[in-house]
């Protein structure tokens, strides 16, 4: 089974999320939205499928990485979250919460070893994907 198909994202705390992102598009030239900020690249085998990974800073008291006490977290895209998230749990892997579909695909999330919440995703097609350019 295919797990990791590519980095989908890297998250982390601030407590300067606005001065950071004014920061990166004005010393870096980076448009960055309110979000932060995706690069758009091609799949390797399907040159017609977009990607993207996101780079996003998140509030020092964002609860979005709990129950990690860590300041950062990655996405990794995945090929079939169903079936990884399966795997991984018989692996002993600990489950964050629920799977959640939303408009740009499936949403998962584990533990790593150091206790690391790190976010699962399975993009839908590009062609489909809502925050993707048309």
């Amino acid at each position: 089974m295919k797990r990791v198909t590519g980095l989908g994202g890297v998250f982390f705390k601030t407590d300067g999320k606005e001065q950071l992102l004014d920061w990166y598009r004005k010393r870096l030239g980076i448009e960055a939205a309110d979000y932060g900020f995706a690069f758009l690249w091609n799949e390797r085998d399907r040159p017609d499928e977009t990607g993207y990974t996101v780079w996003s800073p998140f509030a020092r008291d964002s609860d979005y990485f709990a129950p990690s006490g860590h300041d950062t977290m990655l996405n990794f895209r995945v090929a079939d979250l169903a079936a990884l998230l399966e795997a991984l749990k018989t692996e002993g892997v600990e489950q964050v919460g629920e799977m959640k579909q939303e408009a740009n695909g499936k949403f998962a999330w584990v533990l790593d070893p150091d206790g690391r919440k790190i976010e699962l995703w399975e993009p839908v097609p590009s062609a489909e994907d809502p925050y993707l350019p048309k």
